[in-house]
């Protein structure tokens, strides 16, 4: 039986500033707003918290899904990584399962109540389809992600969605500002899903886990990974049209660079593990320093 370590281990901590950034991005967006149009409304950071619980419930919900699904499927038996509930025989995959739809229900409670509050029905059909591509994303009879689209996903409900969706529900609307943070948000949490899956190339290549890497190969996923940061970088440099203090954040690319740097150098297997992490917390960085001087 797995320990409660074990099982925080599984929930894979470091990937919640994924979670988190969008919806500073997007908070930072809507109190942008108020700065921009005289009379409308800002930021509202009892909504953000509430989109923060979603984030954070769907991204923990997903990495157990994850767990599960390649662990019945045994393609994390030789994985380099973060502990495997089940591909390691830590825990039975049934309870990683019940495990994986708490925290999706977690995410729909959370969700409703957001919804609910703000009066933005439209994200209450966004919202379900985003719990069903999390768990479709590694499971089922079809799994995308076995199929090259994870960074689609991701780039989608992990940027776009979560961004703008944090927005919409604090203003009603979606701001040119909210829409490059999106993009930027959305490519560096892709980036982080490219490095982890330049790292296993060998093992899914293997276990037939066709992901966006194994279908591109080791020197065009290396590419993809840098141009993802460069995408980051322009949208920043674009929102200064608006906000002239944007590219301020800029500062918090630079903390990622140390991973850019390994995967340009040909890093392989474990000397890629630090380059997920740095990118997390690149985002991460990337976002709270958008804070200011979007909000000011």
């Amino acid at each position: 039986m797995a320990s409660f370590n074990q099982w925080v281990a599984g929930a894979r901590p470091r990937t919640l500033p994924a979670a988190i950034a969008p919806v500073v991005v997007g908070t930072a967006a809507a109190a942008a707003n108020r700065d921009l149009e005289e009379g409308t409304k800002g930021a509202q950071l009892g909504l953000a918290l509430l989109a923060l619980l979603v984030a954070c419930a769907l991204q923990i919900g997903v990495n157990y899904s994850n767990d599960y699904s390649d662990g019945i499927r045994g393609t994390d038996e030789e994985r380099v990584g973060p502990v495997r509930l089940v591909g390691q025989g830590l825990a039975q995959p049934d309870n990683v399962k019940a495990m994986a739809f708490a925290f999706f229900g977690l995410g729909a409670f959370f969700g409703f109540a957001l919804v609910a509050l703000s009066q933005a029905w439209i994200l209450l059909p966004i919202g379900a389809l985003a719990i069903l591509a999390a768990w479709r994303y590694t499971g089922g009879d079809n799994p995308y992600g076995y199929r090259g689209l994870g960074e689609v996903y991701v780039f989608i409900f992990f940027g776009l969605v979560a961004t703008l969706g944090t927005q919409f529900t604090q203003i009603g609307t979606v701001t040119p500002v909210g829409v490059l943070g999106a993009v930027g948000v959305g490519s560096l949490a892709s980036a982080i899903l490219v490095a982890n899956n330049l790292r296993d190339i060998p093992t899914d290549s293997v276990t037939g886990k066709t992901t966006l890497a194994v279908r591109l190969g080791d020197a065009r996923t290396r590419r993809l990974y840098v141009g993802l940061f460069a995408v980051a970088a322009v949208c920043t440099l674009i929102m200064a049209w608006w906000q002239p203090w944007a590219p301020v954040a800029l500062l918090g690319l630079l903390v990622g660079w140390p991973g850019v740097r390994a995967v340009r150098s040909g890093a392989m297997g474990r000397a890629l593990i630090p380059a997920l992490g740095l990118t997390g917390i690149a985002e991460l960085l990337w976002a709270v320093l958008l804070v200011v001087p979007l909000a000011r």
